[in-house]
């Protein structure tokens, strides 16, 4: 499966960036928020809200990347209904494949379920749990 970075995940990764490696003189950018940014201002003129990770510049993905080890790694919290026959399951959103295969699936595949299930809104991890999910929002590493 080729997943694609959205937009959205390359700006948070420029953001991410920027506070970590501030410009001196407002004007010089770190190489990582360069890295990016050239892949942001190419999906601007193409009018792509998302890129294919076939092809994404190393040095960009590096930065990106980076950035991804700051999120939390899954969005579980402990209440799993596909373990009961679920195909969905209600405490994270995933499916029941999402769920089995998420140890084997690639950064930017998580980011495409994470993108799906918070635009959803509708697992427990967003209303009824959403202390758990802040409670496991500790990154990785």
């Amino acid at each position: 499966m080729n997943a694609a970075i959205h937009i959205t995940d390359i700006e948070a990764a420029i953001n991410y960036w920027r506070a970590r490696a501030p410009s001196p003189d407002g004007v010089l950018l770190s190489p990582e928020v360069r890295a990016l940014a050239e892949v942001y201002g190419l999906m601007i003129v193409s009018r792509e809200v998302d890129v294919n990770t076939v092809g994404f510049p190393s040095h960009a993905m590096a930065a990106w990347l980076v950035w991804y080890d700051t999120m939390p790694d899954t969005p579980c919290i402990a209440i799993c209904s596909t373990s009961q026959g679920d195909a969905k399951c209600k405490g994270c959103g995933r499916s029941f494949d999402e769920v089995q295969f998420w140890t084997a699936m690639e950064p930017a595949e998580k980011r495409v379920v994470w993108r799906r299930i918070t635009a959803e809104g509708d697992s427990w991890r967003f209303n009824r749990y959403a202390e758990r999910a802040t409670e496991n929002r500790l990154p990785r590493g």
